[in-house]
């Protein structure tokens, strides 16, 4: 069992302060997991993160060229009745339309629009449940965006290059993955993996130094995977910026975090994001931990920690150019007093920088 994840997504449109700490209690977070859970794509693949899908509104997508009335229509409406997005959620849900709140927030800030059968077909819902005119909201769409892969976006042709094509992170965001990550970008990583007595992932705490790309960034998306079915979030805790948003989609086993930074920042300013995720305990113990990252890293750091009663025979670092693609620049690593290992590096091209571990004789082989 592996986790994985991308560094983050910025997101524009400020909500409020941060609280000092945010967290999200095991019975609170399994209401939203059933949500997420029942809009999760079907189609398997093996799991990978790109913040980035588990994670991840379409975040950091700019309004699109002439299509301004339909998130001010939604606005409004949305205003005029009083309803919060996860209301409106649950009540298309309760239709039989499964529109998350992440998607209801990326249509009214202009930064995506409906145009699926799925999606226009809650578009006339919505038009009902905020007690609008049939088309009220229709008409106001704009013309369908471009298909295919001929040009991708800046950020989506960097993904793309560390993902490959179809990946999980592209099917946890939808469309959200085409202009994701355009407001930070990611300058320092510190992950911290706990493992339990059974050698299962038990905790994951990431520190992410971010600076903004343009000015008026003020969140970002993260997307965590995880490879075994078992081993789901149960406690969510951000202790630097605000959780906005939890959302596990079951189906890909990947977990969506949107975390406030609490301003709007200046372009080139930076914040500090900090959180830690609890998960169950899978199947099988963990052997390996990576993350990728589609633009180049000041620093990452990765500590391991292991349980004194699950040790592990031998650690080492790697290096891949994709997720997937066999292992290279394979090299052991040490284990330390606190049953710990790490791997610092600096200077971080784009790739997947994993730690993998034996619990027996095996070599590890990166599968």
């Amino acid at each position: 069992m592996s986790s994985r994840m991308e560094a983050g997504v910025g997101l524009p449109d400020a909500e409020g302060a941060p609280s000092a700490t945010s967290t999200t209690n095991a019975r609170d977070l399994r209401k939203a997991l059933k949500a997420g859970a029942a809009e999760s794509p079907r189609r398997g693949g093996r799991p990978a993160v790109g913040t980035p899908p588990h994670g991840e509104p379409v975040p950091g997508e700019a309004p699109l060229p002439g299509t301004d009335a339909f998130p001010a229509a939604l606005r409004e409406a949305l205003g005029r009745r009083g309803l919060s997005l996860e209301r409106v959620s649950e009540r298309l849900r309760a239709r039989g339309i499964g529109v998350s709140q992440a998607t209801l927030s990326s249509w009214q800030r202009g930064r995506s629009q409906p145009e699926r059968a799925r999606s226009l077909r809650a578009v006339e819902v919505l038009e009902e449940i905020l007690d609008l005119p049939g088309g009220a909201l229709r008409s106001l769409l704009g013309p369908r965006r471009p298909r295919g892969r001929v040009a991708p976006a800046r950020g989506e042709g960097a993904a793309l290059q560390v993902l490959g094509e179809d990946s999980v992170v592209e099917k946890a965001l939808g469309e959200r993955f085409r202009h994701f990550n355009q407001e930070t970008g990611s300058l320092l990583i510190h992950d911290v993996v706990t493992l339990g007595a059974s050698g299962t992932l038990s905790n994951l705490t990431t520190t992410n130094v971010l600076r903004a790309n343009r000015a008026g960034a003020d969140r970002a998306l993260f997307v965590l995977s995880f490879d075994d079915e078992q081993a789901e979030p149960l406690d969510i805790r951000v202790t630097s910026g605000r959780l906005g948003e939890a959302t596990y989609l079951k189906g890909l086993k990947s977990l969506v975090l949107e975390i406030h930074f609490g301003r709007e920042l200046a372009k080139l300013d930076t914040t500090v994001v900090s959180y830690a995720v609890d998960v169950s305990p899978s199947r099988e113990p963990a052997t390996h931990y990576e993350r990728w990252s589609r633009a180049n890293l000041h620093e990452y750091l990765q500590q391991v920690f292991f349980h004194p009663d699950a040790l592990p025979s031998g650690c080492r670092r790697y290096f891949r150019d994709q997720v997937g693609s066999p292992p290279r620049a394979q090299r052991r690593i040490s284990m330390n007093d606190s049953h710990s290992t790490h791997v610092l590096v600096s200077r971080c091209k784009p790739g997947v920088h994993g730690v993998a571990w034996d619990f027996d004789t095996g070599e590890y082989t990166g599968e």
